[in-house]
């Protein structure tokens, strides 16, 4: 399983940025996918779930209401819409599938079996 995430960039406070991931080698639409983030020196956060079918998601209260977790799975693709960034949003941003087909995805890092590479956000202020 591979899982290739990009969209990281360089943006301003109050700026936006979609981040996408692309999985390969699993049935994607079988398994609910998440985001987490790292920023140096702390652990690594949850971010955003979403469920196997896309109707169900969740989001950590740091960013309910900025971000949105999507999934196109035809394409084998999830997707985070970032919106009105803020400085304390810069991290390392990491896309996971979930260890068990078909369930509903939490918080925890040790539900996730596959992780892509991470891919960088900076906000500046």
């Amino acid at each position: 399983v591979q899982l290739q995430a990009s969209g990281g960039g360089l943006v301003q406070a109050g700026g936006s940025l979609r981040l996408s991931c692309v999985a390969s080698g699993r049935t994607f639409n079988n398994y609910g996918m998440g985001w987490f983030r790292q920023a140096p020196g702390k652990e690594r956060e949850f971010v955003a779930a979403i469920s196997w079918s896309g109707v169900g998601t969740s989001y950590s209260d740091a960013v309910k209401g900025r971000f949105t977790i999507s999934r196109d799975n035809a394409k084998n693709t999830l997707y985070l819409q970032m919106n009105s960034l803020k400085p304390e949003d810069t991290a390392l941003y990491y896309c996971a599938t979930h260890k068990l087909i078909f369930a509903v995805p939490g918080s925890s890092t040790s539900a996730y079996a596959y992780w892509g590479q991470g891919t960088q956000v900076t906000v500046s202020s």
